[in-house]
């Protein structure tokens, strides 16, 4: 009898963490797990603030597949289509032509994508926060424009370089919008040139409310708390245009912008909303039951599960009647845990269990030595807050090595501050081989002798 395949689409918070507890549990020839991502690395998504701001190392917030999914078959690629009738997906390697793979099983946790809107200039300009490599290319370009500022006389073109845009007031979208401020106003003490009136950074939120996870006391205190940092928040404000860098928004403000972050909501996968024949809400996400297999509480579709941000999972720990679970990393993680668990319960003739979580409270980042949590009634604010917030992530980062890389890169900014190179030539890394290459060449001679090789030297030299 063959092995049975188990095909978990994406390496996101819930596929890593199913296909991690999957290949411990399973027996010897019990199933085979093969995991399709077109990225060698999950994204630890609550570590990216930080790396904006330079308090995590950008390749610590990175979890490697290979180093850590031994007995996984990993292929690089993406799931372009899911034909569960034929127990067929079809993947789009990251070289090659697509081709179709078999499966027995299937876990769909591809996760979900930014959510953007058809606005002028913001395919053109912004930069999303969901990927370590955008969050370090946000980081290298507030830093050169530091760089390019400092040189400049004050006026429109400094202002313009040193105005931030973050659309999106949810936790992603503050928690960066807090870091990067903190940066900039730090970066100040090393840039004499340059004061905090020369700095713009500006939150534009569609709803009344940043932090909607949180009350409205410790939203206040964010709020002011921004503020105070010289922060421009508006609020029941949508983007109307960023067209070439300049900003105009609802409420009638208008400006240039060196930087546009776009952290307004997610969605759903491509591959979700239109290349599946597995149910789909009205909303564009899997229909999935609170066991985490696919379909609903009447009707089950054989050997197909979801979970993470692309599945519509009952909430059974909220209040209110027909919710479905928040898509975020403390239910994508213990989901990914819960579908392996049911999922070996399946292959031995067991019942799978219904997922159930009840929020361990909101915390989150405001910049180096503030933060803010929140569980129940209970509210803490400040520096303790801010710890909080380190000491819950460096326990949840899955592996030993990632905690103790974090906690020296942790260590070592409590001694010396934070590091302020930009790395942005890296985004080009041929550049200084090109232009080297484009130089008029010097003969042997030339460099003996000290002179200027002829194709360099003044046509005219009576001057």
């Amino acid at each position: 009898m063959s092995v049975r395949r188990i095909v978990v689409v994406g390496g996101g918070y819930a596929g890593f963490y199913a296909a991690w507890k999957l290949e411990k549990k399973l027996r010897r020839g019990e199933a085979e797990v093969v995991v399709i991502d077109p990225r060698p690395y999950m994204t630890y998504q609550p570590f990216l603030p930080e790396v904006l701001s330079g308090s995590v190392e950008a390749r610590h917030a990175a979890i490697s597949l290979r180093r850590n999914l031994h007995h996984t078959k990993l292929i690089a690629g993406s799931v372009t289509r899911v034909e569960h009738a034929r127990r067929t997906v079809t993947i789009q390697p990251v070289k090659g032509p697509e081709y179709e793979l078999e499966y027995d099983i299937i876990a769909v946790t591809a996760g979900a994508v930014t959510r953007t809107f058809d606005l002028p200039g913001v395919a053109d300009r912004a930069i999303g926060m969901k990927h370590v490599e955008e969050a370090v290319a946000i980081r290298d370009r507030l830093l050169t424009a530091f760089d390019e500022a400092s040189v400049l006389p004050p006026g429109p073109e400094r202002q313009r370089l040193l105005t931030v845009t973050f659309v999106g007031g949810g936790f992603a979208g503050v928690e960066g919008f807090g870091e990067l401020l903190s940066l900039a106003n730090a970066l100040l003490k090393k840039y004499p040139e340059l004061s905090r009136d020369d700095l713009a950074f500006h939150l534009v939120e569609a709803t009344q409310r940043i932090l909607p996870e949180v009350t409205d006391g410790p939203r206040k205190w964010v709020r002011s708390l921004l503020e105070r940092r010289g922060a421009h928040l508006h609020l029941d404000t949508t983007l109307v245009s960023a067209e070439d860098g300049h900003v105009i928004l609802s409420d009638g403000t208008e400006y240039d912008t060196e930087l546009l972050v776009w952290t307004a909501g997610n969605a759903a996968t491509r591959l979700v909303r239109g290349h599946t024949d597995l149910p789909v809400t009205d909303r564009g996400l899997i229909q999935t039951r609170a066991d985490l297999r696919v379909g609903t509480e009447t009707e089950v579709i054989p050997d197909a599960w979801a979970a993470g941000d692309d599945a519509a999972v009952p909430d059974l720990a909220s209040p209110v009647p027909g919710a479905f679970t928040v898509p975020n990393a403390q239910n994508a993680v213990r989901q990914g845990k819960r579908l392996a668990k049911n999922l070996l319960a399946s292959l031995r003739g067991r019942e799978p269990k219904k997922y159930v979580h009840h929020t361990l409270g909101a915390v989150a980042t405001l910049g180096l030595g503030t933060g803010i949590f929140q569980f129940r009634w209970i509210v803490v604010r400040g520096f303790l807050a801010w710890l909080m917030h380190r000491g819950y992530h460096v326990l949840a980062v899955p592996t030993w090595d990632r905690k103790m890389r974090v906690l020296s890169v942790w260590l070592a900014a409590a001694i010396h501050g934070r590091d302020i190179v930009s790395l942005a030539s890296v985004q080009r890394p041929r550049d200084a081989f090109v232009n080297e290459a484009a130089l008029p060449k010097l003969s042997l001679a030339d460099v003996h002798s000290g002179g200027t090789p002829a194709a360099a030297e003044p046509a005219d030299r009576s001057s």
